[in-house]
């Protein structure tokens, strides 16, 4: 993909991340961000054990852990939901705690990532993967608005290819030639 085409004023693609239920708590020793500390190249908030307890004891289910069969689950939702919806799927990878998709859609970014993770909640149910009880989605998730082609061929490379070690049950899926 090269040039800058698409439509004016509109973003080509969103890059989504969705993390995964109680998978990285506020205070986590990774690192974290929050509503007043998340500027793109801002370093993120250092390990708070206070914080991460009480993230921690807010908790209404286990964390969720994403296994290869949920995996599978995950990645062929998006893509159903994907061509029902008329958009259209770049790149999708689902590791053991988070989701990074890449979809070019006319639609604001808050509805795609909604239709993403309530279709693939309800497909984990279905498939008895995950209790009706529990929470599989951290609230909310990460959009990055890709501008230009060159944004967008990055995000798919990234979301692709720079996700670490292979995992049964990922990145399995590929766009359609």
């Amino acid at each position: 993909m090269s040039g800058d085409s698409g439509f004016r004023g509109e973003p080509l693609a969103y890059f989504f991340t969705f993390a995964g239920y109680g998978s990285r708590l506020h205070g986590d020793v990774r690192g974290t961000v929050d509503r007043r500390h998340n500027t793109a190249g801002e370093p993120p908030l250092p390990r708070d054990d206070f914080r991460r307890g009480f993230a921690q004891r807010g908790l209404n289910s286990e964390p969720m852990t994403f296994g290869e069969g949920a995996r599978r689950i995950v990645e062929a939702s998006f893509q159903a939901t994907c061509t029902f919806r008329g958009w259209s799927l770049l790149g999708i990878h689902c590791r053991t705690n988070h989701v990074h998709a890449v979809v070019a859609a006319r639609e604001i970014p808050s509805r795609v990532m909604h239709d993403l993770k309530s279709r693939a909640t309800h497909s984990l149910r279905e498939q008895d993967v995950v209790r009706a009880s529990q929470s599989v989605w951290a609230r909310h998730g990460s959009t990055r608005y890709l501008w230009t082609a060159d944004d967008v061929e990055a995000a798919t490379r990234y979301t692709m290819e720079a996700q670490g070690a292979f995992l049964p049950g990922t990145g399995e899926w590929r766009p359609h030639e």
